[in-house]
Formats: C-alpha cells, sequence, structure tokens
C-alpha cells in the first residue's frame, strides 16, 4: 500500500472510543491514523498523550488546524454536549473533499446543527449511531449512518474493518433510532438501579427478585441489577449526556422529555459515587 493509496483518518477526541478506535485503524494497512483533543493544547499533557498514542501507531496533534489539513476523514467521538462546537470548531479547517463523521449520541436536530457548519466548509457530513459499546467490538462495532456521503464513507472504512449500515440519505434518522433505544437501554439500566437500592434498603431485594423472576421466568433479575450497575458506574456520566440529548429530541416533538432527564439524573449520580468512592480510596492509600 502506497502513501498515496492510504486513508488518513483522525480522531476528534481521544478518550476510550478514540483511543481504541485510534489503535485498530493503525493496525490497518490502508490507514494513517491521527488524534486531536481540545486537551492536547496543554503541552504537559499533550506530551504525556503523544506518546501512548505513538505507541499505538496514532501521531497525536496539538492543533486543531494541522490536524484536519492532514485528514481525509474526520471521526467525531468527543462528548454529547461538544458534538456541534467540536463540529463548528473543526469547520474551520475543513475542506471540500473531505467527509466528517459524527459518532457522537446527539439529538437528530444537535446532528442538523452539527451538519450545517462542516457543509457549509464544503466538507461532507455523515450522521453516524453507535448502537454498542466500542469496547470489547472496537471497529467491528455495528453504526447505523445517514447523509448523502454515509454510503461513500462505508465504502471506504468498512474495508478496515468497520460495520457501517447506511440506512438513510438524511441526517438524524440514524440519531433517531439510537437515542429512541437508549430510552428503553438506559431506561432499564435506571429503573434495576432504584429498585435494587430501594428493595435493599427495605430489606426485600431477595423477595422482589423472587417475584420478579417468576413474572418474567427468561430473566435473571438479580444477575440483570448487578450488571446494569456496573456499566452505569462505568459510562453513566457519558450516557447522562446522551439522555439529556433524549430529553431533548422529545421535547421538540412535544412530547416532554422529563423522565429520559430523570434517567439521567440517576446515570449522572451512580458514576458521580463511583468516582467519588474511588478518590477516597485513594486518598487512604496514599495516606497509609
Amino acid at each position: 500500500m502506497t502513501e498515496a493509496t492510504r486513508v488518513n483518518i483522525g480522531l476528534l477526541g481521544f478518550g476510550e472510543a478514540g483511543k481504541l478506535l485510534g489503535a485498530e485503524f493503525a493496525r490497518a494497512p490502508a490507514a494513517s491514523v491521527r488524534a486531536y483533543d481540545i486537551l492536547f493544547e496543554s503541552p504537559a499533557f499533550f506530551s504525556e498523550c503523544a506518546t501512548g498514542a505513538a505507541s499505538a501507531g496514532v501521531k497525536a496533534m496539538a492543533h486543531l488546524d494541522a490536524f484536519c489539513s492532514g485528514c481525509d476523514v474526520v471521526i467525531s467521538v468527543v462528548t454529547a454536549d461538544q458534538a456541534a462546537p467540536a463540529a463548528a470548531a473543526a469547520a474551520r479547517y475543513l475542506r471540500v473533499g473531505q467527509i466528517f463523521l459524527d459518532f457522537n449520541s446527539v439529538a437528530p436536530d444537535t446532528k442538523r446543527s452539527a451538519a450545517a457548519f462542516v457543509e457549509a466548509a464544503g466538507a461532507a457530513y455523515v450522521d453516524c449511531a453507535v448502537m454498542a459499546n466500542v469496547p470489547g467490538r472496537g471497529l467491528a462495532v455495528p453504526i447505523l449512518a445517514g447523509g448523502k456521503a454515509a454510503r461513500r464513507a462505508a465504502d471506504l472504512l468498512n474495508p478496515m474493518g468497520m460495520k457501517i449500515d447506511v440506512v438513510s440519505d438524511e441526517i438524524g434518522r440514524a440519531s433517531a433510532t439510537k437515542l429512541c433505544r437508549s430510552i428503553v437501554i438506559k431506561g432499564m439500566e435506571a429503573l434495576m438501579i432504584d429498585f435494587s437500592e430501594a428493595a435493599d434498603k427495605c430489606g426485600v431485594f431477595e423477595d422482589v427478585v423472587q417475584s420478579l423472576d417468576a413474572t418474567f421466568p427468561s430473566l435473571d433479575f438479580a444477575a440483570l441489577a448487578a450488571t446494569m450497575r456496573g456499566r452505569v458506574e462505568q459510562h453513566g456520566i457519558r450516557r447522562a449526556a446522551e439522555m439529556r440529548e433524549a430529553a431533548k429530541m422529545l421535547d421538540g416533538f412535544g412530547l416532554g422529555g422529563d423522565l429520559s432527564r430523570a434517567i439521567a439524573d440517576v446515570h449522572e449520580r451512580v458514576a458521580q459515587e463511583r468516582l467519588a468512592k474511588r478518590a477516597r480510596t485513594d486518598t487512604l492509600v496514599a495516606n497509609g
């Protein structure tokens, strides 16, 4: 594979998902990979991250303009609340021919706002909905995609191991599918947490689980509650932001997003409690 035929892929955002995708893209013979994160603007932080990125075959870029100029494809994997601002910032340096894939779980209107920035620069915007956790699946995570350049993106990236399924030429359908699904999944997780915490305090957890298992014999509610709590503890901050985007979507339809906001509050609370517990443990260890 020559340099002329390589696809220059850029990860906009270098958190958990960005690092995993970057490392896997770097193993593809057809890809050259770079990454930018707003935290890289700090010289001390950049120096630390650049070394780690390089060990995975990813070139860390300290400035957004240089990052964008060298990309054929930009994949935005920031946080939900930064999806539109990140697209707006990148759009200042995008050009005709580039493809901008937005992996962030946000409302359709947020995706359309982000698309407006990208398309005004002449680049192509693709609405992507990541339908499972990136950890454990990596590039093979199922993705729904929409937009006029969705097919071009799929044809370019699927041979590298991605699983992009084009569902629409329109921006918003893919993200709407993801958020509607998330209302169910994240809502179930919040319910499992509330029921198990209340049942524990009342001393009736085993009784409630026995009743639930009898009603739904195909499910193991004790295992389900434990598994879902663990997922929320680990990913609750990101999922809370996603559910607030679901609330925006529902508000826009006149349906009311209060339930989704309440779900977001549960996810954020549980994740913050875990972080606080970890901080206390770290302090105790440090103090001997």
